[in-house]
């Protein structure tokens, strides 16, 4: 299903994302975590890329998988970071004979050791140039792009940011998908400033629960982390131990879905860490009816 008619569905999407694992151990667990998960009903499910393409093949086994052996919505993502146009026409001729029509479509981060991004011979510049090459060539796509409420890192003019998302959304895009972000307010904010720039295509917010110091950290420490405030990095300062972090990540977490579906978001995106514990407190939390259960396959046939 083309992701346009499942986000034009008249309720409120959840979508999780997960990364592909580098071991059969970490992919029983991974296809374990999606089977747990699997009452939420996502509308649909994405497969990240490390930095710097680093798990490209990897990336690509698991939609392709997923595809085959779950009955989820699967939306591959495809980088520039380190990708030549005919490498990209090759995995969307991959993706497009198994059936798999939806992708995000992001710049990427640059790898390890690098300060910033420089696209390959015969490579894509912007992402917006990406979406563009997919739409001409496999216009049956739906192709989804990323966008920065708290502000893009590497364009500080907030201004030109948006021309630069305006240009993702005339090239075709058929929606956004947001960073984490810990404090809607930001979230809203971005949210007019795409109005005013005449962008009115379904913005999914992405959510993440903190559930550990360390993880909580960690995100500060990424090149796109989220900004922590202050009440929020207060409360884990406070805590004893991780299980106390986690009962609040997933408070706070909760909140942010209760505030934003009374301002009728179009959708939530979960950052999962591929691991199911906490979004579904946060789903169990909100009250919300599941759906049946579907469960993973046997992995030790394969």
């Amino acid at each position: 299903m083309h992701l346009s008619d499942i986000l034009r569905k008249d309720k409120v999407h959840f979508s999780l994302e997960f990364f592909p694992p580098k071991t059969e151990e970490t992919s029983r667990a991974l296809f374990e975590t999606i089977g747990e998960l699997s009452p939420i009903q996502p509308s649909f499910v994405s497969v990240t890329y490390g930095a710097g393409g680093s798990t490209r093949e990897l990336t690509q086994n698991l939609v392709m998988r997923l595809k085959k052996e779950t009955p989820l919505n699967v939306v591959a993502h495809l980088t520039a970071i380190g990708a030549s146009r005919e490498g990209i026409q090759s995995q969307l001729e991959r993706y497009a004979a198994a059936g798999i029509t939806n992708v995000f479509a992001l710049r990427g981060d640059p790898p390890k050791g690098s300060a910033s991004f420089t696209p390959i011979s015969d490579g894509f510049h912007h992402a917006a140039e990406m979406v563009s090459f997919i739409k001409k060539n496999f216009p049956d796509f739906g192709v989804g792009v990323a966008g920065f409420p708290e502000g893009h890192p590497e364009t500080p003019n907030r201004l030109q940011e948006m021309d630069y998302l305006k240009a993702k959304v005339d090239a075709g895009a058929d929606c956004i998908c947001t960073q984490l972000f810990f404090d809607n307010r930001d979230f809203y904010d971005f949210c007019e400033r795409c109005e005013l720039a005449g962008i009115k295509i379904p913005i999914l917010a992405g959510l993440m629960p903190v559930t550990s110091l360390h993880g909580l950290k960690r995100i500060s420490e990424l090149a796109l982390g989220a900004r922590i405030p202050a009440k929020l990095l207060r409360a884990v300062l406070r805590a004893q131990s991780d299980e106390s972090v986690e009962k609040i990540g997933v408070h706070w977490t909760t909140e942010q879905v209760m505030d934003l579906y009374d301002h009728a978001v179009s959708g939530i995106h979960f950052y999962t860490l591929n691991h199911s514990k906490a979004t579904l407190k946060v789903i169990e939390t909100l009250g919300m009816s599941l759906g049946e259960t579907w469960h993973a396959p046997n992995l030790d046939k394969n």
